[in-house]
């Protein structure tokens, strides 16, 4: 059984659990890590926002939960996220991320003796270009490779679907 460790930040979309679960041609097996969003990161956010034109969305990131309020709405996205990758035939557990994100893979990636980490984002230009993203930051933390995925929206899989 191949067994990835996903680092989630949104719950995925169907579309998303196809694209994850195909990526080999064996059983699969996952351990989901929900970061939940934080105030840390609110300034990239709005500037990645603005940067891809999405100036709504910019608007609008003082209304997003953070701390304690995101925990609710992340449990939420775990347990979605986990009942499609089973749905789909894949053995999945997960957690939500408390503390620092990379030590926690670290340590769950060296715990189940993963096969690989695979980061399903949505695009952050200002970490990547100075690579500071989670897959860029992971590929110095963990010994085994590191897949960085763009998730889709629920309306972009709506689009595919018509």
């Amino acid at each position: 059984m191949f067994t990835s460790v996903l680092m989630v930040e949104q719950p995925l979309s169907v579309t998303d659990v196809d694209f994850v679960t195909t990526l080999h041609d064996e059983e699969m097996s996952f351990v989901v890590l929900m970061n939940p969003r934080g105030s840390e990161d609110r300034l990239l956010r709005t500037i990645d926002d603005v940067a891809l034109g999405e100036l709504e969305e910019a608007v609008h990131e003082g209304d997003e939960p953070e701390g304690e309020e995101a925990r609710r709405p992340a449990a939420l996205a775990l347990e979605h996220t986990l009942r499609l990758l089973r749905e789909a035939g894949c053995e999945a557990v997960g957690q939500i991320v408390e503390g620092h994100p990379l030590d926690l893979l670290r340590s769950v990636v060296d715990e189940i003796g993963a096969d690989e980490v695979v980061v399903l984002t949505a695009p952050h230009l200002v970490e990547e270009f100075f690579h500071r993203d989670w897959a860029s930051r992971a590929r110095h933390k963990v010994g085994v490779p590191v897949l960085k995925l763009y998730a889709h929206s629920e309306d972009e899989q709506d689009e595919h679907n018509e």
